[in-house]
């Protein structure tokens, strides 16, 4: 028997089996002065969930809506453990899920990053950079502080990979929609519901899809197969176009909306 699932997977699972599809909104921690301000809209307008990403210079996964905005937040004086020690102060009543990249991990120091979410609230941790077989030294000083790592499977992941993956998430597993950086698309990609439906064959865990939903209708799509979604640049766009953080709350309910009415 797998050990029971952390507060994270807890919280997913637990709004999952009443039946409500998972939505999970992104914001770019240190962007602008309301940022805080937006995961407590995003929160109350039926976020399941806020993944708050940590700047970096150079974001291997990310497009450039996402490249702006962590630009923008760095220009402004963001630093890692600045974002944390702010999220302290939130008041969200979500899990929150930090999103980095390793080298920000390995200069800081495995456990006293780790150390660090756990002490700002921070339930889970995505470092997309980490392959599984280097899991080691980060995953190990992650769970001794009760983070849960959420790994990343992509539509080209063989099989037998796959359920390696599923095994070795936490919280929940990130389906990756299509091969490619993040980004709002005019559709969403046709591997989007494939991925998903390959995931929930092997794993009971949370999925959730992301990279490329950008609309409640994408949304909806998305949550046929999986059980919820990932949205981040199209809310980030509107972010960097000077939206506040009710416009945010609006755009997020707008999405809890039509997730609930399916």
């Amino acid at each position: 028997m797998g050990a029971a699932p952390g507060a994270l997977e807890a919280h997913l699972r637990s709004r999952r089996d009443a039946g409500r599809k998972l939505l999970v909104p992104y914001v770019t921690g240190g962007l602008g002065e309301h940022w805080l301000e937006a995961i407590e809209a995003m929160a109350a307008a039926g976020a399941d969930a806020v993944e708050v990403g940590i700047p970096f210079s150079d974001p291997v996964m990310d497009g450039p809506t996402i490249q702006e905005a962590s630009q923008r937040a760095l220009d402004g004086g963001a630093t890692p453990l600045g974002i944390l020690a702010q999220l302290e102060a939130i008041h969200a009543c979500v899990p929150l899920v930090a999103m980095t990249y390793y080298n920000l991990v390995f200069r800081t120091g495995h456990r006293r990053f780790a150390r660090s979410l756990a002490a700002s609230g921070v339930s889970g941790a995505i470092v997309p950079d980490v392959p599984l077989e280097e899991l080691g030294e980060w995953s190990r000083a992650a769970d001794d502080a009760g983070v849960e790592t959420v790994l990343l499977a992509a539509p080209v992941t063989p099989d037998d990979r796959l359920a390696h993956i599923c095994e070795r998430s936490r919280g929940f597993v990130y389906g990756v929609s299509v091969m490619g950086i993040t980004g709002e698309r005019q559709s969403l990609a046709e591997s989007a519901a494939v991925m998903a439906k390959r995931l929930k064959a092997v794993t009971d865990k949370p999925v959730l899809i992301g990279i490329g939903v950008s609309t409640p209708a994408h949304a909806v799509e998305a949550a046929v197969e999986a059980d919820g979604v990932i949205v981040g640049s199209a809310l980030m766009r509107r972010l960097l176009d000077g939206a506040d953080p009710d416009e945010l709350g609006a755009l997020v309910g707008d999405m809890r909306a039509a997730l609930d009415a399916g």
